[in-house]
């Protein structure tokens, strides 16, 4: 790798922190840089899981403040997050990649389309006919987001942002603390597996370490200030960018 290369790929790092923490969908900048300067794309996605990890705990950590009181919530939804990373981190080192590609696109668009409708839904899902049709389902779609983001993980976080949303009674900003919690656990758990059983450019994750945790704190001290209309609709911006780019 060339120092160009290697300024790229950190730059890359610093963009998909800086996202991230506010949204999600990092991994459509660093995937993308990897595999441009010539990472075969297994072992880019392998070590672009190992990459993030730190910055995604530097988003989580940059929103604790949005996180206090959440502590229930993170106790029954963390191990579906957990759960989801390692089956997730499996499928990866045991499936063809064409077995996810075609579903991922579609996983988005209906993050997006949750999170664009999320005002009007929730008050459906709070009306007395439904007030508790909300709950049963959270953790298993956590755990569901977790298989996904193990597997590949970009537009994750959009994911986990209309479920969290939707599901569950608070506002937008301390669902994405909590969000970020949950994305933490799920880098972490894969990156633990991959470094354990497969190879990984090391420089590469290293560059992409780096630059995400510089980008993880960025991300969340302005992603923190937004409004709640702005952030949903750089939620769904985002998300689309990711269906086209996975698309096209």
């Amino acid at each position: 790798m060339t120092w160009f290369e290697a300024a790229f790929i950190l730059v890359a790092g610093m963009g998909a922190g800086t996202i991230n923490a506010v949204v999600g969908s990092g991994t459509l900048l660093t995937f993308p840089a990897l595999l441009a300067v010539g990472v075969p794309p297994v072992l880019a996605n392998v070590s672009n899981t190992v990459g993030l990890a730190p910055g995604t705990a530097a988003g989580a950590i940059g929103y604790r403040r949005e996180l206090e009181g959440q502590r229930g919530r993170m106790v029954r939804l963390v191990p579906a997050s957990l759960a989801g990373g390692i089956v997730g981190g499996v499928l990866l080192l045991t499936l063809p990649d064409s077995a996810f590609h075609a579903v991922v696109p579609v996983l988005i668009l209906l993050g997006c389309l949750l999170v664009a409708f999320q005002p009007w839904l929730k008050r459906w899902v709070s009306a007395p006919s439904h007030q508790h049709r909300g709950a049963w389902w959270v953790i298993p779609a956590v755990f569901a987001t977790g298989v996904y983001g193990g597997y590949f993980g970009a537009a994750q976080g959009v994911l986990l942002m209309a479920i969290l949303g939707l599901g569950l009674d608070s506002n937008l900003q301390r669902m994405n603390g909590l969000k970020n919690v949950l994305a933490t656990v799920v880098n972490t758990v894969a990156a633990i597996l991959f470094v354990i059983v497969h190879e990984i450019d090391w420089l590469a994750a290293v560059l992409i370490a780096v630059g995400s945790t510089i980008g993880g704190f960025i991300g969340a001290r302005y992603g923190r200030r937004l409004p709640p209309v702005a952030l949903r609709a750089l939620i769904v911006c985002i998300g689309i960018l990711a269906i086209v780019t996975m698309l096209f």
